[in-house]
């Protein structure tokens, strides 16, 4: 039997995650969890995966862990089958796996360059495909793409991360008209996120002088995290802005991109590093292997900007409760005019 509107939120459902070793997919699947959801964590890092189930666990789900590295297509398509095999079917599946490298353009070789697109967007490609393979017979699921204000708007110092982002943007609005012609019951929306306190920072490949850091203002992952699992439950919506600086961001860039394009170009390099005591900081990078591997260690869902990330965003709630909020605006805007014709009729 179909599963009413109300039900949805309490539906036990099986979610796979990509990513799930740290970050905002570590911060998500335990938000998966907390409402009792059953979820795969896919990546490669060991340490971070085990920790990542311990996690789920702890907060009310069941879990499994599959190592794999998301740009390998038969990789995926495995995984997929395994999740399968132990879960019975995938409802959802989180596209959330990057890599980046912080140096400009051409201080990036080739190679680094093919593997971020490699697993930045070609493994979101093969994410999506493994997942539709299952969910396409069925005629239900949700695909969900965690995008980045940084999908419509590059910056300086990212140009392979945000030319991945773009073609995910592009790849995500085709696949979504097929469906959509199709009839199909299987929806595909994406999440753009603001800057986030994640250890991607801390692990990422960098040729920056300074440490890498977010452009403020910063967001903790769980504001990631909520964002992702609403728009898991609510597919039918194209995508989902995430934070004020998103907003703002967007806009701007529709508006006058060109601006922008000064603006950033005169801001983007200093906002991005952290100079001081550290100089020339490089992290043990994750571009080739995963940065809990060498270290052994788990880096979890935080980074280490806890003193001035942002816990919550209003923006975001009023994006998740966008019905509502418009529900509301009737009903005061009939209220005014109520009282307006109240007033008139009195004067």
């Amino acid at each position: 039997m179909r599963a009413t509107r109300a039900a949805w939120p309490k539906r036990r459902r099986a979610v796979v995650v990509t990513g799930a070793s740290g970050g905002v997919g570590r911060a998500a699947a335990r938000a998966f969890a907390a409402r009792g959801d059953r979820v795969a964590l896919l990546a490669r890092g060991r340490e971070g995966l085990a920790a990542a189930a311990d996690e789920v666990q702890r907060a009310g789900g069941e879990a499994i862990v599959v190592p794999v590295d998301v740009a390998d297509a038969k990789a995926v398509e495995d995984a997929a089958q395994r999740v399968v095999d132990t879960f019975g079917r995938i409802d959802v599946w989180v596209n959330n796996a990057f890599a980046g490298v912080f140096a400009p353009f051409t201080e990036i070789t080739p190679d680094e360059f093919r593997r971020v697109t490699e697993v930045t967007y070609l493994g979101y490609v093969f994410g999506t495909r493994a997942a539709l393979r299952h969910m396409l017979p069925r005629g239900r699921g949700t695909v969900v793409q965690v995008g980045s204000a940084l999908a419509y708007r590059g910056i300086p110092l990212q140009s392979a991360y945000c030319g991945a982002k773009h073609a995910i943007q592009g790849f995500n609005e085709s696949l979504r008209c097929e469906l959509l012609r199709d009839g199909s019951g299987v929806r595909t929306t994406m999440v753009q996120l603001p800057a986030l306190n994640t250890p991607q920072f801390d692990w990422v490949l960098s040729r920056l002088p300074g440490r890498a850091r977010p452009v403020a203002p910063v967001y903790q992952p769980e504001v990631a995290a909520r964002a992702i699992v609403h728009a898991a439950g609510h597919g039918r919506r194209r995508e989902y802005w995430v934070g004020g600086s998103t907003v703002a961001t967007l806009v701007a860039n529709a508006v006058a991109p060109g601006l922008l394009d000064r603006y950033l170009a005169r801001t983007g390099y200093e906002t991005q590093q952290d100079e001081g005591e550290y100089g020339a900081y490089r992290g043990p990078g994750n571009l080739w292997t995963p940065a809990d591997g060498p270290h052994g260690r788990d880096f979890g869902a935080h980074g280490r900007f806890d003193d001035e990330a942002v816990p919550g965003s209003r923006q975001g709630w009023v994006s998740r409760n966008r019905a509502r909020m418009g529900a509301a605006g009737v009903v005061a805007g009939g209220l005014g005019a109520v009282v307006t014709a109240g007033l008139r009729r009195r004067g």
